[in-house]
């Protein structure tokens, strides 16, 4: 029992610090993650004899123009958008009140005081512009990130000299270590490809339905992508309400309609066939990891939910005494 207590409150003692300190976690954690998937590119220089120092100089290159791209995107659209976002609220408020209009005089009924009443668009707004200027805060702390992934990039091959020593002394530690690098390097592959993929299709129909700032949407809809399950929904609220603003309604039932198609396409058939069961985590704990991670990092926890959920579940399932918990966390 006095071991129990102190395991929670050794828990809860961790969490709080790593809440704490989520400023510095995250980017570490982001710059951890984006060296996995981007490894295997500097291998792939080195088995084409370009000198390791050159390729290592490349890589970082592209990687530092890809985190300032995505960052000038963001920081320059956020600010065009913030500028107009009092036109685009005050469109929809026109909007809202016609259909109320339009409704009482086709059926009678007065929805003002009922149904519309639960719909608090203002609230809505400002919860979808704080959510993109957290989003954007993360992606404009690249120099951070870029500095810790070229260090990182730079001990990759220390990293795996000193687990081919621990492998020496334990096998098991090379075992965790290479089903650990094997499926989030999966993962992290595959999430990739399919958001960079959901970016470009979402990029394409905003700018087939006229809808301002497609970029800043589309930069969204790949970043929130990472997030699973709810990330795509949430890319496209926002732009959803800017087509609602500036378009008419068919156009922005029918970019609606793009946006659910897409996500049930990658999110529910696309990636699962891919990823398959590999990752071994339940949709159930998905979710929970989800929130709980966001509760601990904030909006940088809920990018992180998987890996990291993946990453305890690994760690547990090499302990006897911890593996009936791994078997809860599984699917």
């Amino acid at each position: 029992m006095r071991y129990n207590l102190v395991a929670i409150a050794s828990f809860i003692i961790i969490i709080g610090g790593l809440s704490l300190a989520s400023s510095i976690v995250v980017p570490f954690l982001l710059a951890v993650f984006i060296s996995i998937i981007v490894y295997p590119l500097l291998e792939l220089m080195s088995k084409v004899h370009i000198n390791r120092f050159f390729a290592f100089i490349i890589l970082i290159g592209i990687c530092g123009s890809g985190l300032w791209i995505l960052g000038n995107v963001i920081a320059t659209a956020l600010l065009g958008f913030s500028a107009d976002l009092p036109i685009y609220k005050a469109k929809i408020d026109i909007f809202i009140d016609n259909l109320v209009v339009y409704i009482k005089d086709n059926s009678n009924i007065d929805i003002s005081n009922n149904i519309l009443s639960f719909i608090n668009i203002d609230k809505l707004i400002t919860t979808t512009s704080n959510l993109i200027v957290q989003t954007g805060s993360i992606v404009t702390q690249s120099f951070l990130v870029f500095l810790l992934l070229a260090f990182i990039l730079f001990e990759v091959q220390i990293f795996k000299d000193k687990v081919a020593y621990f492998a020496l002394k334990n096998p098991l530690a090379s075992d965790i270590a290479s089903t650990f690098i094997s499926n989030l390097k999966r993962y992290l592959a595959i999430k990739t490809i399919s958001s960079i993929a959901t970016g470009v299709i979402v990029w394409v129909f905003l700018i087939l339905f006229d809808v301002p700032y497609a970029p800043l949407w589309a930069v969204l809809a790949f970043i929130l992508n990472y997030i699973p399950t709810i990330g795509s929904i949430i890319a496209a609220i926002p732009a959803i309400l800017v087509s609602l603003a500036v378009n008419d309604l068919s156009s922005t039932l029918w970019l609606t309609l793009i946006y659910l198609v897409l996500n049930i396409a990658i999110g529910n058939f696309i990636e699962p066939k891919f990823l398959g069961k590999e990752l071994g985590i339940s949709t159930l704990v998905v979710i929970l990891s989800l929130l709980f991670w966001g509760f601990v990092f904030g909006i940088g926890g809920m990018f992180l939910a998987v890996p990291l959920t993946m990453s305890i579940k690994i760690a547990l399932d090499a302990n006897p005494k911890t593996k009936s918990i791994s078997i809860l966390l599984s699917n």
